[in-house]
């Protein structure tokens, strides 16, 4: 038992604006798998948000694994699935379908091979049509970025090189690449976007 498990302040303030963008792209029924779950606060809202749908916390941690199964034990939620490590960046994933996948504030925070590994990995799970969302801070070409970010662009640099903000227009290139159209972003407080991305055929 896990006295006392992490928070993130911002996942408590960004799951609503979230959980409203899913609302209007997520399937009705099916596995929504969430890539990088963090403290496990976002998976045990949007299961409970979404009751009809599976929701499949993961992380490659492992102790941030073992976290989410405390949460997990601890929110009782039927449709709350026990949580799975994965490396984004292995060729070979703990699951081969989703009907969805999901990944907060992961992009920024890991280096471009994860990115890639991401993409790919879930044009290899998803069916036709269905949606990869992706959720953090972004660039945007030809469109100045908000100071905030830009010095929390700084911040992860100096943590480590690899780390840092990712231009939309790449993202949706490597996404292109991989079989994934770009639909639409979505703009999120804080200076945050949601970019949707479909399986093509």
């Amino acid at each position: 038992m896990i006295a006392d498990l992490p928070s993130a302040p911002a996942a408590l303030r960004n799951r609503e604006p979230i959980a409203e963008v899913l609302r209007g792209v997520l399937p009705t029924r099916g596995l929504v798998l969430e890539i990088a779950s963090g403290t496990g606060e976002h998976s045990s809202f949007f299961a409970e948000t979404f009751p009809k749908l599976e929701w499949q916390p993961t992380d490659q941690d492992e102790d941030t694994v073992r976290w989410l199964a405390e949460r997990r034990a601890r929110a009782t939620l039927a449709n709350l699935r026990p949580p799975l490590w994965l490396d984004a960046t292995r060729s070979q994933w703990p699951l081969d379908h989703a009907d969805a996948v999901l990944c907060i504030n992961m992009v920024h925070i890991s280096p471009w091979k994860a990115t890639v590994g991401l993409l790919g990995g879930a044009a290899r799970i998803l069916p036709v049509e269905a949606p990869l969302i992706l959720y953090g801070p972004y660039r945007r070409r030809d469109v100045p970025t908000a100071p905030s970010n830009e010095a929390f662009d700084q911040s992860l640099r100096s943590r480590d090189p690899e780390w840092g903000l990712r231009e939309v227009e790449a993202v949706s290139a490597e996404a292109a690449a991989h079989g994934l159209s770009f639909e639409r972003f979505v703009e999120m407080p804080a200076n945050n976007l949601t970019l949707i991305y479909r399986r093509q055929a």
